[in-house]
Formats: structure tokens, sequence, C-alpha cells
């Protein structure tokens, strides 16, 4: 599709306000949100560390690297997500940098960081093997590239649009760990799969699509 990205910022914007109804999203509950700390413990080096969340979106993860003692910056193409996140984190006593700007590349100059984090992103993007180039060319040697994602098997059945064209996006849907891990090889010296889909606390309940965590090492 042609230029999408004004569309795509209009519609994570407007869906702002709910975002964090989703349990997952907004780590209400207190099992949800301990089984991603515990999860961000074990994919980062221990704090304090710099970690750049590109896609930040409300910035749960975000208050969750803070917690944990590392420095944050925050990318996302909404700003009232991005609003929310700088809210949230002010709000639990943490500070953080929040950036309006593509994800895919990251509007953070020739800063470079200890580990890039995705979650649930690369689906929306028009060229997502340029952004892992993009994020792993901001990663130190040693760097740690996490990336949390899925193949959804509800994509395309919800009824819910997402921008107009969205079906041609590359990996509209999500993308298997199989594909994922082939784009990403090339661009780090190790990398790992680990499964996500059998462990509903990070869901808010059972899921049945592939769900998984990529971690990489520069």
């Amino acid at each position: 599709m042609s230029d999408p990205t004004a569309a795509i910022a209009e519609y994570w914007d407007a869906a702002a306000a709910a975002f964090d109804d989703e349990p997952d999203h907004g780590l209400r509950q207190g099992h949800t949100r301990a089984a991603w700390a515990r999860l961000m413990r074990s994919w980062l080096p221990l704090g304090p560390s710099d970690v750049l969340d590109v896609g930040c979106g409300t910035g749960s993860l975000s208050l969750l690297l803070a917690e944990a003692g590392h420095q944050v910056t925050g990318v996302d193409l909404a700003p009232r997500m991005v609003e929310q996140a700088k809210a949230k984190l002010a709000a639990a006593g943490y500070t953080g940098r929040f950036l309006v700007g593509d994800a895919a590349d990251p509007p953070t100059g020739q800063e470079r960081y200890d580990a890039v984090l995705s979650r649930h992103l690369l689906w929306t993007l028009p060229d997502p093997e340029a952004a892992l180039r993009a994020w792993v060319a901001r990663l130190g040697p040693g760097g740690r590239l996490v990336l949390v994602e899925g193949r959804w098997r509800e994509a395309g059945e919800s009824g819910v649009p997402y921008v107009a064209g969205a079906e041609s996006l590359p990996w509209h849907g999500g993308v298997t760990a199989e594909d994922l891990a082939a784009a990403v090889r090339p661009l780090v010296t190790s990398l790992r799969i680990e499964p996500l889909s059998g462990e509903p606390e990070l869901w808010g309940g059972p899921v049945t699509d592939e769900r998984y965590a990529l971690i990489a090492v520069t």
C-alpha cells in the first residue's frame, strides 16, 4: 500500500484509550504482571542497562523495565500511546524517555543500547525486515534483541478492521517463529526461540495460536 504511516498512527491513537483493557496490554492483574516481569528478567541483562522499547504502546513493559533498574527509551508512532506511557511511569515514580516516531526506524540518532525490545509490532510494519536491520544497528556489541511475536490464529476473523490495505503487509496476521528466525539469523551471532503459547497467565487465559519470544545476541 502507499504511505500508510498517517493511517497507522491514527488507528493506534484511536485505540489508545482502551488499549490497556486487554490483560497482556495493561498488565492490571497481579499474576499477569508478575509473569511478564519474570520473563523480562530472564531475557534481558541485569539492570541497569539501556533498553530501547520499540512500539512501546502505553508503556506497560517499559514500566516493568524501569522497575528492574533499566534506563528505558520508548518509541511509538501514536502520540496518545506515548502520552499514556509517560503518565504511567510518572505515576509509579519512575522516569523514562518516550518519543513519538516510527518504531521501525527509531528517532534516536547514533545512540546504542544494551537491548532492543519489541512486542507484537512486526505484523503492523510495511517493511519488517528493514526494521529488524535498523534495530540490530542500534545495539552495541553483545547487545540483546528481544522480539515477542506470534502467528495469530484469529487474524482476519475478528471483524475489526486495521488500516486500509493492511492485508498486503508482509507479515499481516503475524509471523511464525521459523520465518522470523530465518530473517534474524543473518543479523546476529546467536538466537533462541522460547514458546509462550502454553503460558495462559501471560495472555489472560489460554490461547491456541503460535506465540513465542525470539532472543538474539549480536
